[in-house]
C-alpha cells in the first residue's frame, strides 16, 4: 500500500477518533490531529480529544500542543501539520489525519487560495462606490467575470474589483488556474467521511455533552476563565460554560445552549463535507478492509 496521508471527516460525536484509533492499531497508522480546539492543552472534556488511555496505545500528534493564550487559524495549523506528516511519512507510517474542522482540512489538502488577502484601506475606497461604478470597472478589468457574476451582490462585485486591484489580474483567469491546479491535487488525495443518521448524531451529541459536563469540563473552563485567545474561545461549551459561573444561567439551560451550538455546528459540517466529493462516504462500524479499500483507489 502506498504510504501517503488518510484523512478521516465527519461532524462532532460521529465516532472518528475511535474508528481512527481502530484503523491506526490495525495498520501500524500514526493519528494527526485535524480539530481546531483539540490543539490547546487544558480542554480535553470541552474538546472531547482522545483520553491519554487511547492516546497511549497509538502515537498521537497535535492534541494539546497549543496553550490556551495562544491563538491559531488556518494556515498555522498547515505549517504544524504537514510538518509532522512529513515525519510519519519519513519513518514507513501511514499519516491517519482525523477531525472536523473543515477549514483547517481544506488549507492542509488544496493549500491556501492564491487570491490577495483583503485590503482594509482600499476596501474603504470601493465601499464609496455605486454599485454601478464598480459594475463598470469590472467590465473594463475582467469582462470574463463581470458576464458570470451576479451584478446585484455588491460583495462580489467589489470583492472581484479588489482582486484585480491587488494582483493586477483579473480574478477569472486566476480562478481558472487555481481550478486546475486544485483538479491534479484532489486526484491524489485519499480519505473518508462519516455518515450517521441525524437522530442518532443528535443523540450522541446530548449524551457527549451530559458526560462532558459531569466530568470536570466547567472546572476546567473556570481553571482558564481569564485565559482565552479569542481562537480559543470559539470551542463550543466555553461561552455557555462561563455564563453558568457568572451566574447569567442554570446548569440545565447551560446544558441546552451547548446542545443547540454542537447541533448547528455539526450541521454546518455536515454541508461542508457534502460539499468534498473527494471523500468516500462510509459509515462508523466499517472495518480496517475499508480503510485498505480507499487508500489503494
Amino acid at each position: 500500500m502506498e504510504l501517503r496521508p488518510f484523512f478521516l471527516c465527519g461532524p462532532t460525536a460521529s465516532g472518528k477518533s475511535a474508528l481512527a484509533l481502530h484503523w491506526a492499531k490495525e495498520c501500524g497508522g500514526e493519528i494527526v490531529n485535524a480539530d481546531a480546539y483539540q490543539l490547546y492543552r487544558g480542554l480535553d472534556l470541552i474538546t472531547a480529544a482522545p483520553s491519554r488511555e487511547e492516546q497511549d496505545q497509538v502515537p498521537h500528534h497535535l492534541y494539546g500542543v497549543l496553550s490556551s493564550t495562544e491563538s491559531c487559524d488556518a494556515e498555522r495549523y498547515r505549517e504544524m501539520a504537514q510538518s509532522v506528516i512529513r515525519d510519519i511519512l519519513s519513518r514507513g507510517k501511514i499519516p491517519i489525519v482525523t477531525g472536523g474542522s473543515g477549514l483547517y482540512l481544506k488549507f492542509l489538502t488544496h493549500g491556501p487560495s492564491p487570491l490577495p488577502a483583503g485590503d482594509a484601506a482600499l476596501r474603504a475606497e470601493l465601499d464609496a462606490l455605486s454599485l454601478e461604478e464598480l459594475v463598470a470597472e469590472l467590465e473594463k478589468v475582467d469582462p470574463r467575470e463581470a458576464a458570470q457574476i451576479n451584478r446585484q451582490n455588491r460583495r462580489y462585485v467589489s470583492r472581484a474589483v479588489e482582486i484585480f486591484r491587488l494582483s493586477g489580474r483579473p480574478v477569472s483567469e486566476q480562478r481558472q488556474q487555481w481550478e486546475h491546479v486544485q483538479a491534479e491535487c484532489v486526484a491524489a488525495l485519499r480519505g473518508a467521511v462519516l455518515e450517521i443518521p441525524r437522530p442518532t448524531l443528535h443523540q450522541r451529541i446530548a449524551l457527549r455533552t451530559k458526560h462532558m459536563l459531569s466530568m470536570g469540563a466547567i472546572d476546567q473552563v473556570a481553571a482558564l476563565r481569564d485565559r482565552f485567545s479569542a481562537t480559543c474561545r470559539k470551542a463550543i461549551g466555553i461561552e455557555q460554560i462561563l455564563e453558568y459561573l457568572d451566574g447569567k444561567v442554570d446548569l440545565a439551560r447551560c446544558e441546552e445552549l451547548i446542545l443547540q451550538a454542537t447541533r448547528q455546528y455539526a450541521k454546518r459540517q455536515i454541508t461542508w463535507f457534502q460539499r468534498e466529493k473527494w471523500l468516500t462516504p462510509i459509515v462508523p462500524a466499517e472495518d480496517v478492509a475499508t480503510f485498505r479499500r480507499i487508500m489503494q483507489s
